[in-house]
């Protein structure tokens, strides 16, 4: 069966995974259009169970044969990268009735390739930016359709349906969905190797990238930060317009570092761009004017991001300000659940070295009186073992922190390493690192000796906000 080459004349759709995150925002967008949905997932709470309620899609609770086999007309099943025919058996009845099937990223480059595409992209940072810059677009009169990877507060969703032209997507590089999307603009948050499970090294990591950067047409923009060797590497592909963003700091001999242009980091960088034979480049401080209500240096440079994109399109400058400054957060990122006997508790989705070390960072900076308690779960063997040693080395700004069992993926049950050996390796430079099991175990832990004194963050990419909702309520 051939791919749909457009969804103008696709009515009837079924989705197989419609529960998750990506898959739900697409839900929301082709609603939108008018489209009759309807699909299954796993037979358990997802949060968008309550999305998918209130726009009443007929969600079927577990996969099955029958619940496919009795449909006479289904123009289109999407599915989530998660599911295959090797591993579901909608998709096997699917295949056998002749039914056109596409996966999740297929679809959304459908809808995002026929539109003015703005693409966020990178390891980190994907969700804020993303969402800052749907919020400071839609605040400027722009009427931006947006994906974006989490629930916006100021939204109450994580999908923003507009009228424009204009289509703005959180663009994974996970299993290179990058391939599918066709960017007219970019922004590049930053580089660090992750997915192991996919990827071979940071090499084949870096190269989906510098492919992605390499479609954007001449007569486009890509933003870029500008103070990472990677980043600059793969921006250095693009043939279009460059805005490389950052606070460009210098490091003195007494330890201290000063904020400012650093004229020397300035000149090399334009001079790598030019002997690339790209000399359409300008580059953009993080402005003193940004005040925002999340912490964090690394929310200053998604900010940043988000502004010069912002820039480029047209917007005034005091204006995106002003929508970045009242920025009010996503959900699991940094995020305040609750309290419980004083202790504050908060949830985050760091789940790399790097994310870990910069929530913990922009926590202390904020709460510097509190006992920092991060629960940490680690997310898939492949990356905790891969990225053992800098894990380990990722906590020093939490004063105590406690270790859940690893959460494997749709596509791990085991691999190679255990929480125990990571706890063990962790202690080499943390003093209080303590092994627990499971959620339960981690509850029964805190539950009683939490106070006023005591900040809790759970954090990791799978369930453990569920630990937070329970020790806040």
């Amino acid at each position: 069966m051939d791919k749909v080459k457009n969804l103008d004349n696709i009515q009837n759709i079924y989705m197989v995974g419609i529960k998750g995150v990506g898959m739900t925002a697409l839900v929301e967008i082709l609603k939108s259009q008018g489209k009759k949905i309807s699909g299954s997932d796993e037979a358990e709470p997802f949060f968008t169970d309550q999305i998918l309620n209130k726009l009443k899609i007929k969600v079927y609770e577990g996969f099955s044969k029958n619940n496919l086999k009795h449909k006479r007309k289904v123009d289109l099943v999407i599915h989530s990268t998660a599911y295959n025919k090797e591993n579901n058996e909608e998709l096997q009845v699917a295949g056998e009735k002749g039914f056109p099937v596409m996966s999740y990223p297929e679809v959304l480059g459908l809808l995002f390739n026929s539109k003015i595409g703005i693409a966020v992209c990178g390891t980190h940072g994907k969700t804020t930016t993303t969402a800052m810059l749907a919020l400071v677009m839609k605040d400027a009169g722009l009427d931006p359709t947006a994906q974006i990877g989490s629930k916006v507060k100021q939204l109450d969703s994580s999908v923003l349906i507009g009228g424009s032209d204009y289509m703005l997507i959180e663009a994974d590089e996970y299993q290179n969905k990058l391939a599918h999307y066709n960017p007219k603009m970019a922004i590049l948050t930053n580089l660090d190797f992750d997915h192991p499970d996919y990827f071979e090294d940071f090499e084949k990591y870096k190269e989906v990238f510098k492919k992605f950067v390499r479609k954007i047409p001449a007569n486009g923009t890509l933003v870029v930060w500008g103070e990472s060797a990677s980043t600059l590497e793969v921006a250095i592909e693009a043939k279009c317009k460059v805005i490389v963003y950052g606070f460009f700091s210098k490091k003195f001999d007494d330890g201290s570092e000063k904020f400012g242009a650093n004229e020397m980091m300035i000149h090399d960088i334009r001079e790598k761009f030019e002997q690339a034979g790209n000399k359409k480049i300008e580059f953009v401080f993080v402005p003193e004017k940004l005040k925002l209500k999340i912490p964090g240096r690394h929310n200053l440079l998604n900010a940043t991001g988000s502004w010069a994109l912002a820039k480029s399109l047209g917007i005034l400058e005091e204006k995106a300000i002003e929508s970045l400054v009242n920025f009010e957060g996503t959900a699991r990122r940094m995020e305040k659940i609750g309290e419980r006997k004083g202790a504050i508790v908060m949830d985050d989705y760091a789940h790399h070295p790097e994310e870990v070390k910069a929530s913990l960072e922009a926590l202390k900076e904020k709460y510097p009186k509190r006992n920092l308690i991060c629960v940490f779960h680690p997310h898939t063997f492949t990356r905790t073992k891969a990225l053992f040693s800098d894990f380990a080395q990722s906590f020093s700004k939490a004063d105590e922190v406690i270790v859940l069992d690893i959460y494997g993926s749709a596509r791990e049950k085991q691999g190679g390493v255990n929480s125990e050996e990571l706890v063990d390796k962790m202690k080499m430079y943390h003093e209080d690192v303590l092994h627990l099991a499971t959620l339960d175990d981690a509850y029964e832990d805190l539950k009683d000796r939490v106070g006023s004194k005591d900040l809790v963050v759970t954090m990791g990419a799978g369930n453990v906000c569920e630990l937070a909702s329970r020790l806040a309520s």
